[in-house]
């Protein structure tokens, strides 16, 4: 148990602290990339709550209700994880994305964290590579 916790504190370190970015991996193809697609999307679904997604914002210090607009075609692999993101807006209008980090857990895959890449348009930095 002390391993699971000690992980999940180096990565949610790392993750606050090089953005992911943006692209596309051509090599993630066929089936792999549906399953990540599909991973995001159960995610999205199964942390919304009367029409809107729930995430708590660690760096603004509060817990967001998002309007889903669309997932980004770009995948890439960053260290364990493949990362990928969507377009959010909050109540009033204001732009989200939000980077969705999926990994395989038991052959499956799943989304394991969802971070706040870009709030109203002003990206943040965060770390993934050399965990």
């Amino acid at each position: 148990m002390i391993g699971v916790i000690k992980r999940y504190m180096i990565f949610f370190t790392m993750a606050l602290a090089l953005p992911a970015a943006a692209a596309d991996d051509p090599s993630i193809q066929g089936d792999l990339r549906v399953n990540i697609n599909s991973a995001m999307n159960k995610h999205v679904e199964q942390n919304t709550l009367d029409g809107e997604y729930i995430i708590y914002d660690a760096v603004d210090g509060k817990l967001l209700t998002l309007d889903f607009k669309e997932l980004h075609s770009g995948i890439t692999k960053k260290g364990e994880f493949y990362v990928s993101c969507a377009d959010f807006t909050d109540d009033g209008g204001a732009p989200y994305d939000i980077d969705f980090l999926v990994a395989d857990k038991d052959g499956q895959l799943r989304v394991f964290q969802a971070v706040v890449h870009s709030a109203n348009g002003n990206k943040r930095q965060y770390q993934l590579e050399g965990n």
